[in-house]
């Protein structure tokens, strides 16, 4: 008996599969390189970004226009989420996800050599958006690509383990980032490091770019997308069917998104800004830059390590019992926001900021292994990167800016403010969780 050509075509596409360890590195260190350009703007805006191109003897004026330059690349998110989608559900994985990382990285290292406004003029900051905005549509065809070539590739019942790996890079990245900044500012005087020192966390993007291409050049492609081409069920426009035939999966993906994004740009890029700035109703600083990104970098490791629990339980009891977990903990935190970011000691800093990105682990975890899941495999890349857009653009797009703007509009009240609008994107998130089914005991294709 002749079996079907489809048959064989499947069968074929089982027989090379990509090893569980080269998964785990290929995503972990793309992500991680991914994300250490999309954090070292973050820091430069908090840090020095609003000097070089937005000069203004108003300083407030300039701080919420640095964080409005950082807030372009969550708007160009979910175009390149659109974008890199179509193709990685059309042409491939392993393809896009290369293009998405070549993206990020030319437009990071090209930011390293910006004029600043004081060479250039109004051209500078323009070009600065731009570069950002490319930043955005890089990263928006990255994470989704990442979480499917984990939970693609991942044994039965291990989704959200491997899910893992993706969800590690963005703090490994982080702590990258800080202490290269720390590194420099111990290094160089205030003088240098506004001349030139400021460059060179972006220059150095190339090098690590060049590191996540040699890794993922040896990934294959998945078993789920080369059987999805053997059996020609491929749609002709991924966006069009995510939006017309999973609308549904799609907005409350994103909103389930938006609390972990709020919790982290809340966390690392505000409270950098704002504990190392003096208020009118301080006689000074709480904190001085280094010490701060030294605390801040010591508590993004409780972020890692909150990941593998939060993936070890969701796949054993689901991801929705471990996104609600996590999110009464960012409403404890959202209460007592105000009087934590206003300590000027260091234990209680650093409390506070572990305690909340060891939360964001929590949270942050399960989406690489859920909102894939909610999608079928011809729209997978497109509808899993644009959920996990759009809940950045909802939680992370605005956040600093709007929390800058309550600081400055109501002063010191206004940070028990920012605090009860983490506690509104957390409850906005839990119940769109509550309102998509739990996925962690069904399976897709693989």
């Amino acid at each position: 008996m002749t079996t079907p050509p489809a048959q064989q075509s499947e069968s074929a596409n089982k027989i090379t599969q990509n090893s569980p360890t080269k998964v785990a590195i290929a995503s972990l260190v793309g992500t991680a390189v991914e994300f250490y350009d999309f954090y070292i703007y973050g820091l430069a805006a908090a840090l020095v970004l609003s000097d070089l191109f937005f000069p203004t003897e108003d300083r407030a004026i300039a701080i919420m226009s640095s964080f409005l330059t950082f807030g372009i690349a969550f708007v160009a998110r979910p175009i390149g989420a659109g974008l890199f989608g179509h193709f990685g559900d059309k042409v491939g994985r392993k393809t896009t996800l290369i293009a998405s990382l070549l993206i990020m990285g030319i437009s990071t290292t090209l930011i390293g050599v910006l004029p600043t406004y004081q060479q250039a003029g109004i051209i500078a900051p323009v070009c600065l958006c731009v570069l950002r905005f490319c930043q955005g549509l890089g990263l928006g065809g990255e994470w989704g690509g990442a979480a499917l070539l984990a939970t693609e590739n991942a044994p039965r019942g291990k989704r959200a383990l491997f899910a893992m790996f993706p969800q590690i890079g963005p703090p490994i990245g982080f702590i990258t980032a800080s202490l290269i900044f720390i590194v420099l500012s111990k290094n160089l005087d205030n003088a240098q490091m506004m001349s030139w020192g400021w460059r060179i966390p972006f220059l150095l993007s190339i090098v690590l770019v060049g590191l996540g291409m040699y890794v993922r050049m040896s990934i294959i492609e998945s078993n789920a997308f080369r059987t999805m081409v053997a059996r020609q069920s491929a749609v002709k426009i991924p966006l069009t069917d995510t939006i017309r035939k999973h609308y549904n999966q799609l907005f409350l993906g994103s909103l389930a998104a938006t609390s972990c994004f709020t919790l982290f740009f809340l966390t690392t890029v505000f409270s950098l800004q704002y504990a190392t700035t003096k208020h009118e109703w301080q006689s000074t600083a709480l904190f001085n830059k280094i010490e701060y990104l030294s605390i801040l970098m010591g508590a993004i490791v409780f972020m890692a390590v909150g990941s593998p629990i939060s993936a070890w339980l969701s796949d054993r009891i689901g991801r929705r019992p471990v996104f609600l977990i996590g999110g009464i903990a960012t409403i404890i935190i959202g209460f007592f926001f105000g009087d934590l970011i206003n300590s000027s000691s260091a234990i209680t800093a650093a409390i506070f900021l572990s305690s909340a990105l060891f939360i964001m682990g929590i949270l942050w975890t399960p989406l690489a292994a859920f909102l894939p899941e909610i999608f079928p495999t011809n729209v997978r890349y497109t509808g899993a990167a644009i959920s996990f857009s759009f809940g950045g653009i909802l939680g992370g797009s605005l956040t600093p800016f709007a929390a800058a703007w309550m600081v400055e509009k109501y002063g010191l009240q206004g940070t028990v403010y920012i605090g009860w609008f983490l506690i509104a994107a957390c409850i906005l998130s839990m119940i769109a969780v509550l309102l998509l089914p739990e996925t962690h005991k069904q399976e897709i294709e693989n």
